[in-house]
């Protein structure tokens, strides 16, 4: 069985997938940190591969961008494939003057603009949360590595360049947010949904206060530290 996004057969995937956006970062993942990494999906160029870590199997699957894309691949890997620990590991812009590049964001929570939540919700408001048991190991993890770790609430927000009002985002700074990307709201609530475990772990890669950003090659080193604390989380002691 495969799905329109997917070509995986039943088996080939892992109960515990990472979520990166980007599949050449999947592709960077498995060849990392992954033992016998098999590649289990190039449907429209957005690759997947399963392999073991620590003597655990594990899958990481790219995502694209939004909390659409990342919604039909949580959907299949969760309805279809059975997965049931989700973690996205991905970058995110500061909107705090204490955030600093490279830095560690657990998104304990997850604010949208984005109407896909409050439609699902006939326009009332729902708070999408992170599991707290991979929050907590993820934290212990990172902490343990060196990393400077922040945790709380991250704005998922279906615009990239806002021309219109490019200081919208000092609203949801004024509120405490922390940072903001595009996924974690849609993934944590079809995780509620669905009652599977999941968690985004973000780095620092630029800041909309101080308008500074890394360069690609230390965004690159960066991103691949913080996904040894996401697959420690994953597959626990």
């Amino acid at each position: 069985m495969s799905t329109p996004h997917l070509s995986a057969k039943p088996g080939d995937i892992a109960d515990i997938v990472l979520l990166p956006g980007d599949p050449l970062r999947a592709k960077l993942i498995a060849e990392r940190f992954f033992e016998d990494a098999v590649c289990h999906n190039e449907v429209r160029g957005m690759l997947g591969f399963t392999g073991t870590y620590r003597g655990r199997r594990v899958s990481v699957q790219g995502t694209g961008m939004g909390l659409p894309s990342i919604g039909i691949y949580a959907h299949e890997l969760v309805t279809v494939y059975g997965a049931k620990t989700l973690i996205r590991v991905g970058t995110c812009g500061a909107l705090q003057p204490h955030l600093g590049l490279r830095e560690l964001v657990l998104a304990q929570s997850a604010s949208t603009d984005s109407s896909l939540i409050s439609t699902r919700f006939r326009g009332m408001a729902f708070a999408p949360t992170a599991d707290f048991d991979l929050l907590r190991r993820a934290w212990q993890s990172a902490t343990a590595r060196g990393f400077t770790v922040h945790v709380g609430n991250v704005l998922s927000t279906d615009t990239f360049y806002d021309v219109d009002a490019p200081d919208s985002w000092t609203l949801w700074a004024r509120y405490g947010v922390l940072a903001a990307e595009m996924e974690a709201a849609g993934l944590y609530t079809l995780a509620a949904r669905h009652g599977v475990r999941a968690l985004a772990a973000l780095m620092v890669s630029d800041s909309l206060v101080s308008h500074q950003s890394l360069s690609p090659a230390d965004r690159q080193s960066g991103f691949v530290e913080m996904v040894t604390a996401a697959l420690d989380a994953a597959v626990g002691d």
